[in-house]
């Protein structure tokens, strides 16, 4: 990892923080927490962000989930101290640090995708969503680490690496896996090292890690947030996502982030769609609820099951109504992520490097590849056969590529979970997110560590939202229940799962205990 780059910039924020003399307890604090300590004048922005600061030099010596501090959240703290004293207040991301992961763009910090070819891409501008964060009053604490290139450079690739950050470790066995892409941003979630994180998700990126590292994850509908600025790897799958200890949190940073965006077409009707999802929550939302159970995905270990069925009868317990959906087959997609994936990747790639800044000489893919022939510390774990393959693709005007693309939206969207929903007259469906994280195998390069069945693909490829939140631990590990609904229903998940969530309350934080000897 670069401790130099991380630490010297620690070193750097915390004397300009200095002069707030009791430290302030972080850990496990909500939003709302936080700004009813602000407003009552317990804490000030100041002091919140650094102990952060601390809290991120304290725990994450090990985990290594973040990359790197802003060298301004300091003067963004002071910023937001002096609104509220004025009584100007932004809303309630005002003085809230909040952590990104390191492909999306912060002015004045590199973006790096946690590849050595982009240290010195340091961007001019925000990413349109960290803009619309900065405007409503955030503190950009830092970069999270992440699998490098978000996990889309070699089909032997090990979730949770890159070559600037290192390796990223869960939050509650550091011996396992903190799954990905979003690595960093799903263990320094969990172990409170900022108030709020922010992952990205082509499939399974938010997802995985938030139900690995015990939090709530939320897939947005495809183009509700904008993702300009952010490294691409797919236009037809990727978007930002929340990563937060609560469903309420989540609600609140999709609140934020959310909206159309002028330089990305596909988020036009965005601004139709987006809500003060805060408002929107519903303790009572499950009563009467008609909710589908995946039951025609199978192959989960007994553990993660008998988890599972604890929770639907939590669901019932709440007044859903829950109908068993045995049967379902899909239509076969084989060659999707050798066509659709590598051929998204290599234009939309192009198309980001292309923008960079002059001084960064790997402008192209074929550039990235020659990188990484002549860069050993990039390949040291994993090569880049994906990249090769991408490399090989010829366009957006491939009819392989027009057919399957059709195909394959239409059989997971609307004749897929559309039609799941409607001959089962549910609002909703649910499965086990995932297994719990894997012991970390570098020599396999499993990637997320565990196998088994992932609730992530389905709503991935049809571009619909897909929640995660916690419903309990195999073994002190955590494995999250996922509520997957049609396009623009954020807000009908983010009530389930709120629901859910304070019926059971089933997140419980890491230890400190578990896994912290040597691999």
């Amino acid at each position: 990892m670069n401790t130099k780059l991380k630490f010297a910039a620690v070193a750097a924020v915390g004397l300009a923080l200095a002069g707030c003399s009791k430290p302030y307890a972080v850990a496990e604090k909500s939003v709302a927490d936080l700004n009813a300590d602000l407003a009552a004048g317990k804490v000030t922005s100041a002091a919140l962000t650094q102990a952060y600061i601390d809290r991120i030099k304290k725990e994450d010596k090990v985990t290594n989930s973040v990359l790197a501090i802003n060298p301004k959240a300091a003067e963004a703290a002071k910023a937001s101290d002096e609104r509220r004293k004025a009584g100007k207040l932004l809303g309630p991301l005002d003085g809230i640090p909040i952590l990104i992961k390191d492909n999306i763009d912060f002015a004045g910090m590199p973006t790096t995708a946690g590849s050595l070819a982009l240290k010195d891409n340091i961007p001019a501008q925000d990413a349109p969503m960290v803009k619309r964060l900065v405007d409503a009053g955030a503190v950009i604490l830092g970069k999270t680490n992440l699998s490098e290139w978000a996990n889309y450079r070699s089909s032997w690739s090990t979730s949770g690496w890159s070559g600037v950050g290192g390796l990223t470790r869960n939050a509650y066995d550091t011996r396992r896996t903190a799954c990905g892409s979003s690595s960093g941003s799903g263990a320094a979630g969990a172990l409170s090292l900022a108030a709020l994180t922010i992952g990205t998700e082509t499939s399974g990126s938010v997802t995985c890690p938030a139900g690995m590292n015990g939090l709530v994850g939320l897939k947005p509908t495809i183009a509700l947030v904008a993702r300009t600025g952010i490294i691409p790897i797919s236009h037809n799958q990727d978007t930002a996502g929340p990563m937060t200890r609560t469903v309420a949190d989540a609600a609140v940073l999709l609140t934020a982030m959310a909206g159309s965006d002028a330089s990305d077409p596909q988020t036009a009707e965005a601004d139709a769609h987006k809500a003060d999802y805060v408002k929107g929550l519903n303790k009572d939302a499950l009563k009467g609820a008609r909710i589908g159970v995946m039951r025609f995905q199978k192959g989960y270990t007994p553990e993660t099951q008998d988890i599972f069925e604890k929770a639907l009868v939590a669901l019932k317990a709440q007044g859903a109504e829950l109908v068993d959906i045995e049967d379902f087959k899909f239509e076969d997609l084989s060659g999707y992520k050798g066509n659709i994936m590598q051929t998204d990747f290599k234009a939309d790639l192009n198309a980001y490097l292309a923008k960079m800044p002059a001084n960064v000489k790997t402008r192209t893919l074929a550039d990235l590849i020659a990188f990484n022939k002549s860069e050993p510390r990039e390949t040291v774990l994993f090569g880049y056969d994906t990249w090769e393959k991408a490399e090989a693709t010829t366009g957006f005007e491939d009819p392989d590529y027009m057919k399957l693309k059709e195909v394959a939206q239409r059989t997971r969207g609307p004749e897929g979970i559309d039609k799941l929903l409607t001959d089962n007259n549910v609002v909703a469906l649910v499965q086990p997110t995932g297994e719990p994280a894997g012991l970390i195998d570098t020599a396999t390069h499993l990637r997320n560590g565990a196998g088994g069945p992932s609730a992530a693909g389905i709503p991935a490829v049809a571009g619909y939202p897909h929640l995660t939140v916690p419903m309990g631990a195999v073994s002190g590990l955590p494995v999250g229940i996922s509520f997957i609904g049609p396009k623009w229903s954020e807000q009908t998940l983010l009530s389930l799962g709120y629901a859910y969530e304070q019926s059971t309350h089933m997140r419980n934080a890491p230890d400190g205990k578990a896994g912290h000897g040597p691999l």
